[in-house]
This record gives C-alpha cells, sequence and structure tokens, in this order.
C-alpha cells in the first residue's frame, strides 16, 4: 500500500540522504532524510535571549537558519527604542525567519506588563524547502530559549499586526 498525502516513504528513490515524501496534490518529491531533526543553535542565541530577557537590552532579535552550517544564528538586533514597526520592516518578504519580540503594554488596571513572543515568520512567497526546514526545527530552537510566553506563526503581516499582538499579549 502507497502512502497518503502527507506520510513519507523510505524507499531512497532520491538517494541515501533523501526520502520520498507524497505531497497533498498526491505528487511525490524529495526530502533531505535528516531535515526533521532540526539545526544546531549557535551560542550566541541563547546568549543574546537571555539579554532581551532579563536586562532587556534588546526589543526584537530576529534569527536566520544558515543552511550552509546547519545552524540557527542571530542575524538582527532592535534596540529597546524601536518600534513593533521597526521589527516588522526587519523581516524579510520572502524569506522564512525566527523573532523575538519583547512586547510592552498596560492593562486595563492601569499595570505596565511586558510578553515575549515568539514569531514564526514563514511568507507564503517563500522557498517551499525553507518552509519546511523552518517548520521541522521550530521545536527544537523554541526549547533553547527559555523564557517564551506566546507563540504566533505568522505567513503574511496580518497574521503578526499589531492588534493581533494587542489580543494575544492579555
Amino acid at each position: 500500500m502507497s502512502p497518503g498525502p502527507g506520510e513519507g516513504r523510505d524507499d531512497n528513490s532520491f538517494g541515501d540522504k533523501w526520502r520520498t515524501e507524497i505531497g497533498l496534490d498526491g505528487r511525490a518529491f524529495g526530502v533531505e532524510a535528516n531535515a526533521a531533526s532540526g539545526m544546531d543553535v549557535h551560542d550566541d542565541c541563547k546568549l543574546k535571549f537571555l539579554e532581551l530577557k532579563a536586562k532587556r537590552t534588546y526589543r526584537f532579535i530576529i534569527f536566520k537558519i544558515e543552511e550552509k552550517q546547519k545552524q540557527v544564528i542571530v542575524e538582527k538586533l532592535g534596540e529597546p527604542t524601536k518600534s513593533y514597526e521597526d521589527f516588522t520592516a526587519s523581516l524579510p518578504a520572502d524569506e522564512c525567519r525566527y523573532a523575538i519580540y519583547d512586547f510592552d503594554f498596560v492593562t486595563e488596571e492601569n499595570c505596565r506588563k511586558s510578553r515575549i513572543f515568539f514569531i514564526a515568520w514563514s511568507p507564503d512567497t517563500s522557498r517551499v524547502r525553507s518552509k519546511m526546514i523552518y517548520a521541522s526545527s521550530k521545536d527544537r530552537f523554541k526549547r533553547e530559549l527559555d523564557g517564551i510566553q506566546v507563540e504566533l506563526q505568522a505567513t503574511d503581516p496580518t497574521e503578526m499586526g499589531l492588534d493581533v499582538i494587542r489580543s494575544r499579549a492579555n
């Protein structure tokens, strides 16, 4: 019996490093066999996240997967004075990224609070391979960053607009 949509088989029709997957459209495509294992996380990612969390040194951090080195690295740091618009403008329109955003807000009881958001940015226009690598590495990467309070998955800017951030912060 052949696998159904979204199911894989290890028939090596793409060679030893690859396995065959059947897409939701019924067509076969090759997937790197170790893609689901995730990437290494550069120590700087954890260090910068701890600085954001403990010292509030940054407003946001944008992370990128370096496919050749097979690791997640820090791509950009946003100073504490940067706005949410600065953050969203820093995300590429057609490439996947992980991001941390430190959102400050005031509650209805007039209390100042902060929430640390993890955003998995995977625009519809990005490459399929890139989307797969980011999706399969996300959980491992998130485990390295202790203190994430809210998670968002966004494929276009409206899914992570300031109104969405505000509603998820409460």
